[in-house]
């Protein structure tokens, strides 16, 4: 009976010692290993900052960007089209408008950030528009580990505008703080439109 008592107070002391240091330290969230094609390394799924477009790294997958159609629309290596989640770059290449203000503009920025690299593809909610364009977030890695998340920093830096249709929503939040930092900044497009 003595020894039960002992194991139940030894069990209760190290309930309360793992309770003290969940507090004391945080629950914080782990990153999460993600297996990926034996060509590439794993990629690590980790919360993004709302406040920037860097981030460690997301799940997804890694193509090619082999053309920039315009500001918010790629080519990929699959010879797939897609169209960037939650933003949307004034138009140039619309035949039934002309090209809109910023939108030269917008649309070399990203021919600078992603024609020639592999990128980091990440699904929301949709797998297609109404144009069979593939929906994503893209992600760029960079020589430091990091990645720049380019929907993030398109409407940040003002070549592009918040434009959600739900289901895909997954980083609405950031995008509108995003923008509204752009605005108050009156980066690109804001500044000169």
């Amino acid at each position: 009976m003595q020894s039960n008592t002992k194991l139940l107070i030894l069990a209760s002391c190290l309930i309360i010692i793992s309770g003290i240091s969940l507090l004391w330290f945080g629950l914080k969230p782990t990153p999460r290993l993600v297996s990926s094609p034996a060509s590439t390394p794993p990629v690590v799924e980790v919360p993004i900052d709302a406040t920037a477009s860097w981030v460690v790294g997301v799940l997804g997958e890694r193509f090619l960007v082999t053309e920039v159609v315009d500001g918010d629309t790629v080519k990929l290596e699959t010879g797939q089209t897609v169209r960037l989640i939650g933003i949307d770059t004034p138009e140039t290449k619309d035949p039934r408008k002309p090209v809109q203000c910023f939108g030269k503009e917008a649309s070399s920025e990203t021919k600078n950030l992603l024609e020639g690299e592999r990128v980091i593809l990440q699904k929301d909610v949709s797998e297609i528009d109404s144009y069979k364009r593939l929906l994503r977030y893209v992600f760029l890695p960079l020589d430091d580990g990091q990645l720049l998340f380019i929907n993030d920093y398109l409407v940040r830096e003002g070549f592009a505008r918040v434009l959600t249709y739900p289901p895909d929503v997954k980083y609405n939040e950031q995008l509108r703080e995003a923008e509204r930092q752009a605005k108050e900044e009156k980066r690109g497009l804001w500044g000169r439109c």
